[in-house]
């Protein structure tokens, strides 16, 4: 699913490509949104290339490539909030609490997820099944399969849009794809939440903040336990 914000800027990149074969600057891109800052033209960006409908072409400024539109694309008008579930519900999102959510996200069915502990927490992602702690979670959030949620604990995401006391929407795996956003168990000690590259043979978690190095492993040391597929934020 993607938000409004997010159906706009793919339907505005899509569309610029497709009359100039050149992609719109961050500029013409917040213009167009009538955002009022650059910044968050790049967590659209982000968020659309995690779910893959972009890709960011390597050694070219500014270049997108648009790799897949919704099945909704052609419909007029856009579609409103009633038709998805935004990426980041604003609201009160503790246990039984949904009635403090935004009208929107109160109008869409839940389901109740284990909420495991803080991913910086140090503790493997099994050793953390404990289902006395859960969550309701708008289901439009979810795809098929198995899926938990995780508090984030840290600043070495925002720059993807992740900030600490966040509470993310893990689906649970044991593969991905490079670039995907994914909770990895190092060593089987520790688990952190990093974007997944690949170094040859080596195993690459890289922050989203330039405050933090990249983490280089052989590929033995890491585990992938699921990969992000949705956030929840309190105000």
């Amino acid at each position: 699913m993607l938000t409004r914000k997010q159906y706009e800027l793919l339907m505005f990149i899509d569309e610029r490509l497709r009359s100039t074969g050149i992609s719109p600057s961050f500029d013409e891109m917040k213009d167009a949104l009538d955002l009022k800052s650059k910044s968050g033209i790049h967590r659209l960006i982000t968020g659309l290339e995690e779910r893959g409908f972009i890709r960011r072409l390597a050694h070219r400024a500014r270049a997108l490539e648009v790799v897949r539109l919704p099945e909704n694309a052609g419909d007029q008008p856009l579609p409103t909030q009633q038709r998805f579930a935004p990426n980041v519900i604003k609201g009160n999102f503790a246990q039984n609490a949904l009635a403090g959510a935004a009208p929107v996200a109160s109008a869409v069915e839940a389901v109740t997820l284990p909420l495991y502990g803080k991913i910086a927490a140090g503790t493997p992602i099994e050793a953390l099944r404990d289902h006395s702690s859960s969550i309701e979670v708008p289901a439009a959030l979810l795809g098929a399969g198995e899926h938990y949620a995780l508090t984030v604990e840290g600043d070495s995401m925002i720059d993807a849009g992740i900030f600490d006391g966040d509470t993310v929407l893990i689906r649970r795996c044991d593969t991905a794809d490079a670039g995907t956003i994914v909770v990895a168990l190092v060593d089987d000690l520790e688990v952190t939440l990093k974007r997944l590259r690949r170094k040859g043979a080596s195993i690459a978690l890289e922050a989203a903040n330039k405050k933090y190095e990249t983490r280089i492993f052989p590929p033995d040391r890491v585990k992938v336990q699921g990969r992000l597929v949705g956030l929840m934020r309190s105000y």
